[in-house]
């Protein structure tokens, strides 16, 4: 174990590094500090009342050169937008371009998305409450066409605009449609679950700039798949032993305005002064995946993918089609080959 209540020397600092390298082979995708505390508490490197102490050193050996800059999670919210890298400095000339936009011509159905859910009974979104879920769930959501987002505890006036947008168009296609979350299990994240119909209905009144108007969620399906009671146990995932909220008070508190509210008292008789957040999934990247793949599959069933792979299968053939008709796959090849 690493001692933290000592100070670390830049010996220990790069060992603590070196360990951190270690570690990220084993899980092969990038996560928060946050994330790596559940990571190193599970490795049994640290303990949980810890990780204010493990998410600081990282963040060191990330100013001191120790650890890439870019070795956590970094969230799209804070990215920069309109930086741009000229083709010089990517080594590309003009002949460059035009060889390879022609050669997108030849493949030009990639740049074709089909309706992935006409035909389908329901039309599925995600929102989830930690970035480090986004990076867990967002591949296989991907194979599924599934929109997914962190919705960063409450979420926005415009996330939750364009979510229910999406929805609206959906429902208009005859489509049922499914909101999923997955999200910490405390008190207000629980509660966040509950509430996320009420949440779409604050928005339904709204205008967008093109004229259409908001959604009305009252035939949505929402269901929370994670973080669950049962999961945590079977998985042994980490308990923090306090109700601390995002904004630093303490919900099993009385002197906190919620307290005697029923959800409140409802998780302390259940669940008692201890919470688990929902990074604590990273420990488990396998069962992660298979929690969102079989949730997903609940829904679509388990040969959705085949019924897409078949939509895209019909977009190619078409696009094939119509190059043949057009004659231009051979003078492209022609310029491509010379």
């Amino acid at each position: 174990m690493f001692d933290f209540s000592k100070k670390i020397t830049r010996t220990k600092l790069e060992e603590f590094a070196n360990l951190m390298i270690e570690l990220s082979d084993t899980i092969g995708e990038k996560i928060s500090a946050r994330g790596w505390c559940y990571i190193m508490e599970g490795q049994r490197y640290i303990n949980k009342d810890q990780f204010d102490k493990v998410e600081e050193a990282i963040n060191r050996c990330r100013r001191e050169g120790l650890l890439p800059v870019d070795f956590v999670a970094e969230e799209k919210a804070r990215m920069f937008e309109n930086v741009e890298i000229t083709s010089e400095d990517e080594g590309k000339q003009m002949e460059d371009i035009l060889s390879w936009m022609l050669r997108d011509v030849l493949d030009g159905h990639k740049y074709y998305t089909p309706d992935w859910w006409e035909g389908e009974e329901y039309y599925i979104q995600m929102v989830v409450e930690k970035v480090d879920l986004v990076t867990f769930f967002q591949p296989i959501c991907k194979e599924y066409h599934i929109p997914i987002a962190n919705a960063k505890g409450w979420s926005s006036i415009l996330q939750r605009a364009e979510y229910a947008r999406r929805f609206k168009m959906a429902e208009e296609k005859g489509l049922k449609c499914v909101l999923l979350y997955c999200g910490d299990h405390d008190p207000d994240g629980l509660r966040i679950s509950d509430t996320l119909r009420a949440n779409l209905e604050q928005v339904k009144d709204i205008r967008w700039d093109d004229g259409v108007d908001g959604y009305d969620p009252s035939d949505l399906e929402i269901h929370r798949f994670g973080l669950n009671y049962e999961f945590i146990i079977k998985n042994r995932y980490t308990w923090i032993d306090n109700l601390i909220t995002g904004s630093g008070k303490n919900l099993a508190s009385p002197l906190h305005r919620n307290y005697k509210l029923p959800y409140v008292q409802a998780y302390l008789k259940k669940i008692g002064i201890r919470k688990c957040e929902a990074n604590a999934i990273v420990t488990t990247p396998d069962k992660a995946r298979s929690l969102v793949r079989d949730e997903i599959e609940r829904w679509l069933g388990n040969d959705a993918k085949d019924r897409f792979r078949a939509k895209r299968n019909k977009a190619i053939d078409e696009y094939a089609q119509l190059l043949e008709d057009s004659n231009l796959e051979e003078p492209i090849n022609d310029f491509l080959n010379r």
